[in-house]
């Protein structure tokens, strides 16, 4: 199963918030806002102290058919704490050898980040057709995504930084574009 089944997650959520949460206070009403917008997933980033209680708090208040997901996943630390949340989903930044092979063993969807062709084919290389594309604006923008499309006709991104309420929609139009993420969702 590629990428432990990553696919229908990302299918089915066109549109993922990346979230950082300072404090478990700040949960019930992002996720609220999530709900209303008809967003049914979330990405909370494992950069501040209160990440792993938030991600607890959202996974026991959140509905059934929530995706409750963690991104900024850098380390062997980092997967064995997303299994223990019984996450479902995890993002990291990279798709080094080491970090893609410690997602694989999880048993947890994951998606591993690019922003170069070099490491597309490295990822490729790892069986990993769905790719995070980051940070999008650096990378190339739209124009690297054209591009990619030609180059890496099997490859499915989601670009992530640099994406907002008016690019969004022009690269869920894109072939190659699964689906995007972004912090706009929740400002």
């Amino acid at each position: 199963m590629i990428q432990n089944g990553i696919e229908p997650i990302l299918q089915s959520n066109s549109r993922i918030p990346v979230v950082t949460f300072n404090s478990t206070d700040e949960v019930e009403t992002i996720l609220q806002r999530l709900i209303y917008q008809g967003v049914n997933c979330i990405e909370i980033t494992l950069r501040t102290d209160a990440a792993v209680a938030s991600i607890k708090k959202c996974k026991s208040i959140a509905p059934p058919d929530f995706n409750v997901g963690v991104g900024t996943v850098i380390s062997k630390e980092q997967v064995k704490i997303c299994m223990d949340l019984q996450v479902d989903f995890m993002v990291s930044p990279g798709s080094s050898a080491f970090i893609v092979e410690e997602m694989q063993n999880s048993g947890i969807p994951y998606l591993p980040g690019v922003m170069t062709p070099t490491e597309i084919i490295a990822a490729r290389g790892r069986g990993c057709n769905f790719l995070k594309l980051f940070p999008f604006n650096i990378a190339g923008g739209e124009k690297a995504i054209k591009s990619y499309s030609k180059v890496f006709p099997s490859v499915k991104f989601c670009p992530t930084g640099g994406v907002g309420k008016n690019n969004f929609q022009d690269l869920l139009d894109m072939d190659n574009v699964i689906c995007v993420g972004g912090s706009w969702l929740v400002k």
